[in-house]
């Protein structure tokens, strides 16, 4: 199939590579109007974007105000805007590390036929196995959060719509519903949910912005932020979780036809994410300004209506696709454990693969602190795999001469020197270790350790409204 062989391109050009250009383009116009390549196979600059804006954003979208009202808004804006150039910068430099290493496997014969290359491989070929144990701890345990994360984020949702169950019976069947993404092979295979899961994070993001805006400010609202260190760095290291989704960047970039292309894709990403960031998360903050304060999930606050409701199905359906996002490379390192990652049939692998999400699902429930966790984590993985991790990596891996002069990707038109490559990763590397891990690692375990102390592990519904007490309902009088 086409798609398959396009996904196969060397990225080391070959002599076959222009003598084989013109028949490949027959075949694609021959099989464009394909339903099944519409909707399942994807592997263009497109279908790449796609899947970085829709991954970028999703349950942290109802979070942000929450972090507007830790931090205060001037201070929130510039957290957002700082951290997404940033998050875009480690990105580049994890998509010139794969072009590196796969040019230096490929120039050595070897046939990525059948295999997903992942972040922790890259890492090993350019580095070494200390590297690569570092890269897949962190990348696993980040990745294992953030697919919790998600169904934390599920049960929070649509306990607004239907609170007859509480969350964490909702954490039941989501976990079991968000299963599911077992038969979902590779990432070529998310063409269509990408396209749907960006539209859904656009519509709710518009929705809280114009119903913050309609609502109008409370009454008597406040904006005291910042009034604490800890709920100030806690906020931003949720800012900083918000744009380090790139954590499955490899594996975005292997299901591509080009690879190369990938360079600057997530930077413009970025850019449309901050079209729906920005304006909800502001417009929350300034209609229920401190409030948020006790409510990290901005639907709890926003009126119900339709829009609401309309809103909250559709974040649902997003945390279903990016919790597929975040365990589909948990998928391929457990079955390249157990032998079974070149398994051509998608029952079996499905099968294989059940075991990842019983992890997944028991720590949703030990741990349904919507929210804090997200900072937690921020803190404590996001800070090294995709900030600290990759800006030391390319730094070593073009520490010599010779690596530079040899190198697949040379410095961007906008940075042409090494140099100010080094500048600027030790710069990345320096702030994400102090503010991110220090400061925010201090802020975001002490208020999730408050969040343990006040509704207990295993909490039942976690920030919901105490029942009325008996003796509020008054007794009807006998006659």
């Amino acid at each position: 199939m086409l798609p398959q062989k396009l996904a196969e391109e060397a990225i080391v050009p070959n002599l076959n590579e222009t003598e084989h250009e013109g028949k490949e383009e027959d075949k694609e116009s021959q099989s464009i109007f394909s339903v099944k390549n519409l909707l399942w196979h994807g592997g263009s600059s497109w279908d790449a974007w796609f899947s970085c804006a829709s991954n970028q954003v999703a349950q942290v979208l109802l979070t942000l105000p929450y972090s507007f009202s830790q931090l205060g808004m001037l201070s929130g804006i510039l957290f957002q805007i700082f951290y997404g150039i940033m998050g875009s910068w480690t990105a580049y430099i994890i998509s010139v590390l794969y072009i590196e290493y796969r040019s230096r496997k490929e120039k050595e014969n070897v046939s990525f036929k059948n295999h997903v290359i992942q972040w922790f491989e890259v890492l090993d070929g350019l580095l070494g196995p200390y590297w690569k144990a570092i890269g897949l701890a962190f990348n696993c345990t980040f990745l294992l959060f953030g697919s919790v994360i998600q169904l934390i984020a599920c049960a929070s949702n649509i306990y607004y719509i239907n609170d007859n169950l509480d969350k964490r019976t909702w954490t039941y069947i989501f976990g079991a519903c968000c299963a599911t993404t077992v038969f979902i092979p590779s990432f070529h295979n998310y063409r269509i949910w990408s396209f749907l899961g960006l539209g859904m994070t656009t519509y709710t993001a518009w929705y809280m912005a114009i119903a913050a805006i309609v609502h109008g400010q409370v009454e008597g609202v406040q904006h005291s932020g910042p009034k604490k260190l800890v709920l100030y760095f806690t906020g931003a290291t949720n800012i900083l979780y918000t744009f380090g989704g790139h954590a499955v960047t490899v594996e975005i970039m292997h299901a591509m036809w080009k690879p190369q292309k990938f360079k600057y894709i997530y930077l413009m990403a970025t850019l449309y994410v901050f079209t729906l960031t920005l304006p909800s998360a502001s417009a929350v903050y300034w209609a229920f300004g401190d409030e948020l304060l006790n409510h990290s999930n901005a639907f709890s606050l926003l009126p119900k209506s339709g829009f609401r409701d309309a809103a909250v199905i559709l974040m649902l359906i997003h945390q279903f696709i990016t919790f597929g996002f975040a365990c589909t490379p948990l998928y391929f390192v457990w079955e390249k454990v157990i032998g079974m990652h070149d398994t051509k049939s998608i029952c079996l692998r499905a099968v294989a693969r059940l075991p990842v999400v019983v992890p997944i699902w028991f720590l949703a429930i030990i741990f349904p602190f919507f929210g804090p966790i997200n900072s937690a984590v921020g803190a404590l993985l996001v800070s090294f795999t995709v900030y600290i991790i990759p800006a030391l990596a390319h730094m070593l891996t073009y520490r010599k001469a010779s690596a530079r002069q040899n190198a697949a990707e040379k410095p961007p038109f906008f940075m042409p020197s090494w140099v100010g490559m080094y500048a600027l990763n030790t710069f990345v590397v320096a702030w994400v270790l102090v503010v991110g891990f220090g400061f925010g690692g201090w802020a975001s375990m002490t208020n999730f350790v408050r969040q343990v102390d006040t509704f207990g592990l295993f909490a039942k519904c976690y920030q919901c409204k105490p029942p009325p007490p008996p003796a509020a309902v008054a007794a009807a009088p006998h006659h």
